[in-house]
């Protein structure tokens, strides 16, 4: 480390000791998008930055139940390490923790000084750095959604929707919410400063959405990645729980993460813009819809990659489950906004909240820019209601099938690396094995009696 990153980390210890913090949580995504992290005293600071914080390189193939799945890199290599040094660029203070500040952590292999194969922050880098090449930047705009839940000791899964009001769709106040959950959330959240906006009650009892300002797409990525993470961390100091997952209930619908998705050229324009094109739209835009469209089956492993998110689908949801694209209609896939100019834009509404912000992202702009290489052209845009398969391919319908169009688009895996692909095939696979062991509730209920 130089004299100069030296004489940077003191500056930053001695403004962190002004604010009266002693602690820095160095936190980065695992390969499901979670946070991992490590608490440093502040005065271990510099040794940190130095030498880093050593990882076992199996928490990216660690299930969420802490089984240790067989992913190449890992138990066959004696569980190595990675190597995760602060990034004090990231650093921000926990409204809700005094004394802790919060940073981002880059991984590396210590081997090589490379990055991690898995590290989900890196793949990104790598598709960005291609679409640089082409001279486009892409910006992102994402919309997540999730449950709040409380304990319930009588309910099958121990917890219950807070509150389980229904009726009270896109709106905000005690009607919905008649503990201020969002006030409180969207407060410390705009005081972590992630760039959050907005907020209201969503559709479902319990169902809750809050948008994030749009940005460069690694910066919106670290910003949805630290959302999630702070959104559950402040239903637990309350003793609740707020999930992500793509369909926690039967009786309820699923929770999205949408992303809006634009392109800069090198001079900072909006490349999707263009007003004597169709629809306004710039034949960049019209290519990059098409390489989304074209490679929708494999993204849909990086959109939807649990067991649970393909049974958010089907008709009438508002959850795509057909490939295809229309101006300003949300039963579509890939949704045009009414916006043009700087805002124009394509709303890919592919992804689940249950999608790691990093691979999500890195997907949808790795489909886009395959499709603009290629030159490639849409269909004609959705008419009217969508969810019409005489009309629109179907997206794979479960998750082993998505796990094999993945697999078998070359164009997509190469731009994403054989490495990272090879790594999350494994994890993802494996994950399928242990749901068909499993005796689920449903099973029972069916057959036990009868049989």
């Amino acid at each position: 480390m130089s004299a100069h990153e030296t004489l940077d980390i003191r500056r930053y210890q001695e403004r962190l000791t002004a604010e009266g913090i002693d602690v820095v949580r160095v936190i980065y995504p695992d390969l499901i998008g979670t946070d991992r992290a490590r608490d440093v005293l502040l005065d271990h600071l510099p040794s940190a930055c130095a030498h880093g914080l050593a990882f076992c390189r199996a928490v990216y193939h660690t299930s969420p139940q802490g089984d240790v799945v067989p992913v190449a890199g890992g138990l066959d290599a004696g569980l190595p390490d990675v190597s995760v040094r602060p990034d004090l660029s990231t650093l921000t203070t926990l409204p809700w923790e005094p004394g802790v500040a919060t940073c981002l952590g880059e991984v590396s292999d210590p081997a090589t000084g490379r990055p991690a194969p898995e590290s989900p922050r890196d793949l990104l880098r790598a598709v960005l750095a291609r679409c640089a090449e082409h001279g486009l930047r892409p910006v992102v705009g994402p919309e997540l959604e999730y449950f709040l839940l409380e304990p319930a000791p009588d309910a099958p899964t121990g917890w219950r929707r807070a509150p389980q009001t229904t009726g009270a769709v896109y709106t905000a106040g005690l009607r919905a919410d008649p503990d201020n959950h969002l006030l409180r959330t969207l407060r410390h959240l705009r005081d972590l400063n992630i760039g959050v906006v907005t907020g209201n009650h969503e559709f479902d009892g319990g169902q809750y959405e809050i948008n994030l300002t749009h940005s460069t797409a690694l910066d919106a990525a670290d910003r949805a990645f630290r959302f999630k993470s702070a959104v559950k961390e402040l239903a637990r100091a309350e003793g609740k729980l707020a999930t992500f997952m793509a369909k926690p209930f039967n009786d309820a619908g699923g929770s999205g993460f949408h992303l809006h998705l634009s392109c800069e050229d090198d001079s900072g324009r909006n490349a999707f813009d263009d007003p004597s094109g169709a629809h306004g739209l710039s034949a960049t835009a019209r290519h990059a819809m098409a390489g989304v469209l074209a490679h929708a089956p494999a993204l849909a492993a990086l959109a939807n990659p649990t067991v649970n998110s393909y049974k958010r689908f089907g008709p009438d949801t508002l959850a795509p489950w057909l490939i295809d694209w229309g101006l300003d209609n949300r039963s579509a896939m890939l949704r045009v906004p009414p916006e043009r100019g700087s805002g124009a834009r394509l709303e890919i509404r592919l992804g689940d909240a249950s999608a790691n912000p990093y691979l999500l992202i890195a997907g949808a702009i790795a489909a886009a820019l395959l499709g603009i290489r290629a030159g490639q052209e849409p269909p004609a845009p959705l008419e009217g209601y969508g969810y019409d398969t005489a009309r629109s391919a179907a997206l794979p319908m479960n998750l082993p099938a998505a796990l094999d169009a993945l697999e078998a688009d070359t164009e997509l895996t190469d731009v994403l690396g054989k490495d990272f692909t090879a790594s999350f095939l494994s994890y993802k696979r494996n994950e399928i094995e242990r749901f068909q062991r499993h005796v689920t509730d449903w099973e029972f209920t069916e057959y036990a009696y009868h049989l």
